[in-house]
């Protein structure tokens, strides 16, 4: 069984967040823990994430807002050959991040290059981090299967995702998904939950 490595974002995952819970229900999942949840550098936490990779071997990344953009940033890179693939849930928009966290963040520029893994993206209708023209967009720069799960808010304890079950059926559809062409797919709401 592979490892699934968990990616929390800004701040890290706090208490009740579904990647907290994903922790405690899923026995082959560890957290890549990071020194400064607060005040997030890309060249520390990609570090810290490669570092992870070469000890688990081969995994799969589950990610959440800037945790995503980690995840992005190993494409082109060696290590990226370990990840068998990703679910990228509620990625930020660095511009707009930066904008709601002032001198908090230095990520560089948004990742753009096409993942070199299997991943799904997800993201929502009213997430403030990122509008849904720009999820669709990203989603096509890295190649990704988009979808939409509706009025999900940033997909995080404030918008309601607790224990996140069906973020378990996802990593299940990206483990068994063919080699077939990615394609954006909107989701009914009734699935986020």
């Amino acid at each position: 069984m592979k490892e699934v490595l968990i990616l929390p974002g800004l701040f890290g995952s706090g208490e009740g967040h579904w990647q907290r819970h994903w922790l405690q229900d899923q026995p082959d999942s560890r957290c890549v823990i990071q020194d400064d949840w607060d005040h997030p550098h890309v060249d520390k936490w990609l570090f810290r994430l490669e570092n992870a990779l070469e000890e688990a071997g081969e995994a799969y990344l589950v990610a959440h807002s800037l945790g995503c953009l980690l995840a992005a940033r190993l494409a082109g890179r060696s290590v990226a050959r370990r990840v068998k693939g990703a679910l990228l849930v509620a990625p930020c928009d660095l511009p707009i991040t930066e904008a709601l966290h002032p001198g908090q963040i230095s990520f560089g520029d948004m990742p753009t290059a096409p993942l070199p893994f299997p991943s799904i993206v997800v993201g929502s209708m009213n997430d403030a981090y990122m509008s849904v023209d720009r999820l669709a967009l990203f989603g096509r720069l890295w190649n990704a299967e988009t979808r939409n799960i509706g009025l999900a808010g940033h997909i995080n304890i404030a918008s309601g995702f607790g224990r996140w079950r069906n973020g378990y059926r996802l990593l299940e559809a990206l483990k068994t998904r063919s080699g077939a062409r990615k394609r954006s797919v909107s989701m009914p709401p009734a699935f986020a939950m």
